[in-house]
């Protein structure tokens, strides 16, 4: 059986993950090539979503099948 020693102090920060080294270096290398944008919404889209979702959680939303009936008969007249 291997054992393995962690220093304390890495063990307190609670972030230690161990995972084979030929995965993590295919994750790197995917990280690498990806480049993975990361979406930061401005204060006003942060107030905008919030109200949405109060609005969901009240039910006043509109069906994705409902718009595409609405959008329809509009655009027919």
């Amino acid at each position: 059986m291997i054992t393995i020693t962690i220093p304390k102090e890495l063990a307190k920060q609670k972030e230690l993950v161990v995972v084979p080294r030929k995965e993590y270096e295919e994750f790197t290398a995917w990280k690498k090539a990806v480049k993975v944008k990361v979406f930061i919404p401005t204060s006003a889209e942060r107030r905008d979503l919030k109200i949405a979702r109060e609005d969901f959680k009240k039910g006043r939303y509109t069906s994705w099948n409902e718009l595409k009936r609405k959008l329809a008969s509009n655009s027919s007249q």
